[in-house]
């Protein structure tokens, strides 16, 4: 009798934990299956309307691929590069005491995320020059500060008891970094680069005005022109290719989060 009802109670408790599976698995669907209902629409509503020579010019495959490709490789490219910069800049400062080094580089930080991202843009291209690689550092001090602050954040809210157990257990520094502090502190980096992320896919579209490319190019042709169905195109590409990454980034974000967290 005991073991029956022993029996029953356990699976009364393993109900709900793989009904909420069920739905957290149905929930990440939920994002591509919007967007996909939304390029549907869109081409059923470009197919019911009547384009003028201009507009088929500009809204064909390859023109869209092409606009869409540039989009990508500036918001893919400046992301690894804010990856690659920012996070060891957070490590480096969450280790030194020193308030002034650590005001300072934050001072600079904050310089590119206040700063409207017109304005950053415009202004490297002026006293740089204009083209990609503008656009590329642009970006880059845009979204630097999410990925720098939340790696501080990241690895200081680790518990004291944590280290000096490690530290106990005979690790160096360096392996209480990358075995423990970096695995605890990555759900909130990757929160910050997934912040990241989206901000390069919606200032992309400013890289248009120095000749960077990317979906901008659609955008702003379609307010000059005066051709609604190339800006309205343009944008909800633009909306679309940020959902997306944002999914994939949360997804990621789920699957690299240490279990137990």
């Amino acid at each position: 009798m005991s073991v029956s009802t022993s029996t029953s109670a356990t699976s009364t408790v393993r109900r709900p934990a793989s009904r909420s599976s069920e739905i957290w698995s149905l929930k990440r669907f939920v994002t591509p299956a919007v967007v996909l209902v939304v390029l549907a629409a869109l081409l059923l509503w470009l197919s019911s309307l009547t384009l003028d020579s201009i507009e088929v010019r500009t809204l064909n495959l390859d023109y869209i691929i092409a606009r869409v490709r540039e989009h990508l490789g500036l918001t893919v490219v400046a992301s690894a590069l804010v990856a690659v910069l920012a996070i060891p800049t957070g490590i480096l400062l969450s280790r030194t005491r020193s308030r002034v080094l650590k005001g300072i580089v934050l001072g600079i930080a904050n310089v590119g995320q206040a700063t409207p991202a017109v304005g950053v843009i415009i202004l490297l291209a002026i006293l740089w020059q204009t083209g990609y690689l503008t656009a590329l550092v642009g970006l880059v001090v845009y979204s630097f500060l999410p990925v720098l602050r939340n790696t501080m954040i990241g690895l200081q809210q680790i518990d004291e008891n944590v280290r000096e157990s490690a530290f106990g257990m005979g690790m160096t520094q360096n392996q209480v970094l990358f075995r423990i502090e970096l695995p605890l502190a990555v759900p909130v980096i990757l929160a910050g680069l997934r912040t990241s992320l989206v901000f390069c896919v919606g200032v992309a579209t400013i890289a248009t005005f120095i000749n960077a490319g990317g979906l901008g190019d659609m955008i702003v042709n379609g307010l000059k022109l005066q051709r609604y169905p190339v800006l309205v195109t343009g944008a909800v590409l633009v909306a679309c290719i940020a959902l997306l990454i944002d999914w994939i980034a949360a997804t990621a974000e789920d699957v690299l989060r240490p279990r137990g967290i």
